[in-house]
């Protein structure tokens, strides 16, 4: 696919090569729009290019011909930027997280591709975005697809179940007599070995939908199994101390290494990825109340885990139960000391993966 030149101002043919430039990409699934500007916030230039290898080649070659590029502001790195974001990384380009723009800057000044990504280059220059972007590149990403496909299983393996069930208690006497007083797995088991009923009626198509639905059932329990295995060995390999930790397991591991990154150390400080988790204290303070409240912002997922491994201590751990019954004779709340604990659990995983990220062997240089 050519690109396509959407020049917005005149081109700065005077442009120094070296001087520094900023690069700005509004990302979508075909076509990437790219916005030079210089230092100053002045607009140079804006192109698309297609979402390809070679397109990624001619945006960073055009990019570069107007100066000394260092630095680009990419929106959605996490979904449609996430190639080019790899690409710019393995090319030396260190890449910002930008956030579409607000409702009231499009008011003002429209909305175009061409404007929201001189927009996210402007984003980047003016501090407004700071986040750096994931790498994507490395264990955790291979642990995030596989904890992606283990979610939609166990979805639809408890659909399944439910469907079974469900056609379970509307059959015929004889056959849900058969079957009743069994566990989930004996049922599973009975239901997959039932022999098809003669004729086309309701009670043939009773068994014949047990059957289906038992065999779709154990293959995804084992498709669970298989993926709860690689998700272990995947943690084993970045981050073996994460599962050491009292409470956390494969599938809270994940979650938080996922929110991290394959590059934690793009976090500021271990309170930085607390606000990631939504684990952080928000001041809730009016008058004479002086309070903090939950923070309802962050990865609900990682957010999750941290509340997962928290429960775990506290039906195991006498120390935290401890700490709960102090923090509640002192006149907080049990919820409020729950989010005491998980911003204490934020700091514990956040020194783990920098221990992780230190430990782990350099990365061989690509090509």
């Amino acid at each position: 696919m050519p690109s396509m030149t959407q020049q917005s101002h005149p081109r700065h043919d005077t442009t120094d090569q070296h001087e520094q430039v900023l690069l700005g990409v509004d990302t979508h699934k075909d076509v990437h729009v790219a916005a030079v500007i210089t230092s100053t916030g002045f607009l140079l230039d804006t192109r698309s290019f297609p979402t390809t290898r070679e397109g990624y080649r001619q945006l960073l070659s055009w990019a570069r011909a107007f100066g000394l590029l260092r630095q680009a502001g990419v929106e959605c790195t996490g979904s449609y930027g996430a190639a080019l974001t790899r690409y710019l990384h393995q090319e030396g380009i260190t890449v910002t997280e930008v956030n579409q723009p607000d409702k009231a800057a499009r008011r003002r000044h429209g909305k175009s591709d061409s404007i929201d990504a001189a927009a996210a280059a402007r984003a980047v220059l003016s501090g407004r975005a700071t986040a750096t972007a994931k790498t994507t590149d490395g264990p955790v990403e291979t642990i995030r697809l596989f904890k992606m496909a283990k979610t939609s299983a166990v979805k639809s393996r408890s659909m399944a179940i439910n469907q079974l069930k469900a056609v379970l208690v509307a059959a015929e006497p004889a056959l849900r007599e058969s079957l009743a007083g069994l566990s989930n797995p004996k049922l599973i088991r009975r239901c997959s070995q039932l022999r098809p009923a003669p004729g086309t009626g309701p009670q043939a198509a009773s068994r014949h939908t047990l059957r289906l639905l038992a065999k779709r059932i154990l293959h995804l329990t084992e498709e669970i199994n298989d993926l709860t295995a690689r998700i272990s060995t995947a943690i084993d390999a970045c981050a073996p101390k994460l599962l050491e930790l009292y409470g956390v397991g494969p599938d809270t591991a994940a979650a938080l290494l996922t929110a991290a990154g394959d590059n934690p150390d793009r976090l500021a400080s271990e309170a930085s990825f607390a606000a990631l988790c939504g684990a952080s204290p928000v001041e809730a303070s009016s008058g004479k109340t002086q309070r903090r409240r939950l923070n309802r912002g962050g990865d609900r997922q990682a957010n999750s885990a941290l509340y997962t491994i928290v429960i775990a201590r506290l039906r195991w751990d006498t120390r935290t139960r401890s700490y709960v019954e102090r923090r509640v004779s002192e006149g907080k709340t049990r919820r409020e000391a729950i989010r005491c604990l998980k911003r204490y659990v934020a700091r514990e995983i956040y020194q783990a993966l920098l221990t992780a990220r230190k430990q782990a062997p350099a990365p061989v240089p690509a090509g």
